[in-house]
């Protein structure tokens, strides 16, 4: 079929039928329809938005161009979490082992880090030996033995999606809501989910950084899914600041696993508990929120969810001591404390300028094909609010090189502010959305 009649329909703002997104896309995947025509049609999109049908057509197309996890057979409730990215969020590696130990499978599919934002395929791949690239057969038998695996899209799953995203990366039309929402739950309903819990983020450091926008793509995210039979529950987090306190890659598995021995930071436990809580609801297997608190606490004070990430990592690959030696870790070779250049109130820790403070130190990617360092990064202690004096400490800076410590030093000096007050940071969990609608969120 000839691309360029739907390029110039959805052009002058016509709609595309379910047929012809099926013929598209698979079209696109078979390589016969050139990226520079696809490129027209995501800018006609970005431009002229598609409805919630042509939406549902186009993440069932991209869905239909590839294979899927065939998890129908058993019998645990499965369900994933997906986040849409920040700095300093580890909360898949923590929230991944602890809910699959309360006996809910967890097929994840994650990616990695590309701008100022990281990947849960990089960090996890900082573990010595750790395989991410399962293959869909390779993913099917962990879930059956184990109950949880952690791999990256393959070329098995949405091809037409792997190769729209690039393109979308290299067209300036990642924004668009709709072709966000699509590339997601195509990736996502290939899992063969019970059900689906997201983390969408808002503020400076987010790729949609107004909280409408964040609203509007979670509900856009959640028709998706109820078209398709899988039932989506959302959360609205902050991203005013990076999470947790580590940001970079080995050092942000480190405090993950810290955090499932019951040592993680507050603000890095409070939005795990609750997607965790969102999770184990839709799995069926708690009461209430209370309730799913509880399990997640005593499954970590027990040893027992830092025990099934030693037997996660064993099984893709990885060197399981690290759960009880981080120091097996990558290490870089030069750290440095950063440390107040004035007393006063640390006004904002800008998690853009964090993030791209990574890249500069090599720890993270402008390009898919670049290669990073695992073991940069910065350990962030300050947070916004904090009252400081001049000279005191408030990150650590890991770097391989002295160049690499002086671009760590200019990084975190554009990034964390001290003045002589502040504003309050964003609420870090605003909004709880689903099918029924959108409401305030509370812990209760």
């Amino acid at each position: 079929m000839l691309a360029r009649p739907l390029i110039e329909r959805k052009r002058d703002g016509g709609r595309i039928g379910s047929g012809e997104w099926r013929q598209l896309m698979a079209a696109y995947a078979a390589g016969d329809i050139p990226d520079y025509q696809m490129a027209a049609l995501a800018m006609a999109i970005y431009f002229r938005g598609l409805d919630r049908a042509e939406t549902g057509a186009l993440t069932d197309a991209m869905l239909r161009s590839g294979a899927t996890l065939e998890l129908a057979h058993l019998t645990k409730p499965r369900l994933d979490k997906h986040s849409t990215g920040g700095v300093g969020d580890k909360v898949s590696l923590v929230l991944a082992p602890l809910i699959a130990c309360l006996g809910v499978a967890v097929p994840m599919m994650s990616g990695r880090g590309l701008g100022h934002t990281g990947g849960t395929l990089d960090k996890l791949e900082s573990i010595p030996g750790f395989r991410t690239g399962l293959s869909l057969a390779e993913a099917t038998q962990q879930l059956e033995e184990l109950g949880c695996a952690l791999i990256g899209q393959t070329g098995e799953i949405a091809p037409a999606d792997r190769k729209l995203y690039a393109l979308r990366d290299a067209t300036g039309t990642v924004e668009s809501i709709p072709l966000i929402a699509a590339s997601i739950m195509s990736k996502k309903l290939a899992e063969g989910l019970t059900g689906l819990v997201l983390d969408v983020k808002f503020g400076s450091g987010a790729f949609l950084p107004a909280q409408e926008r964040g609203l509007e793509l979670a509900r856009t995210m959640i028709e998706l899914g109820a078209d398709h039979g899988c039932p989506v529950i959302a959360l609205l987090t902050a991203m005013d600041r990076p999470l947790g306190r580590a940001c970079g890659n080995a050092v942000e598995v480190e405090e993950s696993i810290m955090a499932l021995k019951g040592e993680g930071p507050p603000d890095l436990m409070r939005v795990t508990y609750a997607l965790g809580a969102e999770m184990l609801l839709l799995a069926g297997t708690v009461r209430d929120r209370d309730d799913a608190r509880r399990r997640m606490e005593v499954a970590i004070s027990s040893g027992r969810a830092a025990e099934y990430l030693q037997r996660l990592i064993q099984a893709q690959g990885g060197d399981p001591r690290v759960v009880d030696d981080p120091g097996l870790l990558p290490e870089a070779p030069e750290c440095d404390v950063y440390v107040a250049p004035r007393a006063g109130v640390v006004a904002c820790v800008e998690p853009r300028a964090v993030g791209h403070g990574i890249i500069a130190l090599g720890g993270g990617r402008t390009r898919v094909e670049d290669v990073i360092d695992p073991a940069v990064g910065f350990v962030i202690t300050a947070r916004p609010g904090d009252v400081v004096k001049a000279g005191e400490p408030l990150a650590t800076i890991y770097a391989r090189d002295e160049a690499g410590l002086a671009a760590g030093r200019e990084a975190l000096t554009r990034a964390i502010v001290v003045a002589d007050d502040a504003e309050p940071p964003l609420p870090l969990i605003a909004y709880r959305i689903t099918e029924a609608g959108v409401e305030a969120y509370t812990d209760g």
